[in-house]
């Protein structure tokens, strides 16, 4: 067991460090753990509470990953209750903040139930992954506090794996994901890797020519005959492939929750409600079922012949994601897409 810090138990309000106890920590980018407490019950007997709990020691990248996974996990809790787990602390790990290396998030804990066990049923069942997707991608995002209007964009950086997404507001959708996904990615890949000629040439013809074509404002939500009413701005989860999903309920809060399938390790932003199909189609793991019962909650976007593609544009920035964090064989992933693309859009 380890020693609880100080700063995480004020800002949880819990007691005195010989009733907490942490366990666990390691792995991945962050170190990741549980905590368990004692706490007084309603009864005067003590009650256990149950958090989760991430640390990383990287300064100010540290205070912006866990900030952004902060509000993303609670813009999906607020539009979805009990889809994910609520954020419910974060902050740096020395006691007066000053210049600190280590930061902290704490959430609601996941008790999972394993990959393989997602809930049965069909969309019309409140505990499925469809049902719960369907409805946070039919629920509007929050009107920007600034402009009062719905924009898309993020109040905070996000970080999609250690890749920094900067987020800021656009009234299109289509300069949103040109300049705050493809063209950011690219100069992050540039900064890690090493500029590539035919990289970048192949990803400004598609930002510059592909996404006005497929996502223009007057085009993407309009059929043939040019009716519709445009897209709306939606929570996205933004990292959803089937390894962030799972079974499981939330607990240890002192409330009954019930089972379903939940989602966590979020990346948000307001977006098109197609932007999250782009990884679950990457990777895989969810299947043609459970496409069709979530397109009977949220209907493919109008021009739907252009379905297809526009989930091939979405994936997109997850290869090049993956190019720039990992290197290597996403580079030829991302040129087979962007060359199909092209050659189908990207016509003067």
């Amino acid at each position: 067991m380890t020693t609880v810090p100080q700063p995480i138990l004020q800002a949880l309000s819990l007691p005195s460090p010989s009733k907490v106890n942490l366990s666990g920590l390691g792995s991945g980018f962050t170190s990741t753990g549980a905590i368990r407490a004692q706490v007084p019950g309603k009864d005067g007997t003590e009650e256990e509470r149950r958090y989760f709990v991430k640390i990383a020691t990287n300064g100010k990248a540290a205070e912006e990953m866990f900030q952004g996974e902060y509000e993303s996990l609670n813009a999906i809790a607020d539009s979805v209750p009990g889809f994910c787990p609520r954020a419910l602390a974060c902050g740096p790990l020395d006691k007066d903040g000053t210049d600190s290396k280590g930061y902290f998030l704490v959430t609601e804990f996941l008790e999972l139930g394993g990959a393989t066990s997602r809930s049965k049923g069909d969309e019309t069942t409140p505990t499925t992954l469809a049902h719960r997707l369907g409805k946070l991608h039919t629920t509007p995002a929050p009107a920007d506090p600034e402009t009062g209007r719905r924009r898309f964009g993020f109040p905070v950086p996000t970080f999609c794996g250690d890749t920094k997404q900067p987020n800021r507001f656009h009234d299109s959708w289509a300069d949103f994901y040109a300049n705050e996904r493809l063209l950011t990615i690219l100069a992050t890949s540039e900064e890690r890797n090493g500029r590539d000629e035919g990289l970048r040439e192949a990803v400004e013809q598609t930002a510059y020519k592909v996404v006005p074509r497929l996502l223009g404002d007057d085009h993407l939500g309009y059929n043939a005959n040019g009716e519709g009413e445009g897209i709306m701005p939606v929570v996205i989860h933004g990292d959803l492939w089937s390894g962030n999903a799972d079974r499981g309920r939330i607990v240890g809060t002192g409330r009954d929750e019930t089972p379903g399938d939940v989602v966590y390790d979020s990346s948000a932003c307001y977006g098109h409600s197609e932007f999250e199909l782009g990884i679950m189609h990457m990777f895989g793991g969810f299947g043609s079922r459970f496409f069709d019962q979530y397109h009977r909650i949220v209907p493919k976007t109008e021009p739907v012949a252009e379905y297809g593609d526009r989930v091939d544009l979405y994936e997109l920035y997850h290869h090049l994601n993956h190019h720039a964090i990992f290197g290597g064989g996403y580079r030829s992933g991302a040129m087979s897409i962007m060359q199909k693309l092209i050659k189908k859009y990207g016509k003067d």
